[in-house]
């Protein structure tokens, strides 16, 4: 009968995938995030929205 230990190294390359694969996506998604703002805070500048500007650029210093 096989043994299946908790802190088997087939178990630890398997964690250690998963954290890469989550760190990878939070990663895209961040870089999406900041690209789509920096669009977003050029539209607020060419129609002159401050109100907007200014909340853009918070959110967007608040995850750089």
């Amino acid at each position: 009968m096989e043994k299946h230990l908790l802190n088997s190294p087939e178990q630890l390359d398997e964690n250690m995938d998963e954290i890469l694969a989550e760190q990878f996506l939070n990663n895209a998604l961040q870089t999406f995030r900041k690209e789509q703002l920096k669009s977003l805070i050029d539209h607020a500048l060419m129609e002159r929205n401050k109100d907007e500007f200014m909340r853009l650029t918070q959110e967007l210093k608040s995850i750089s």
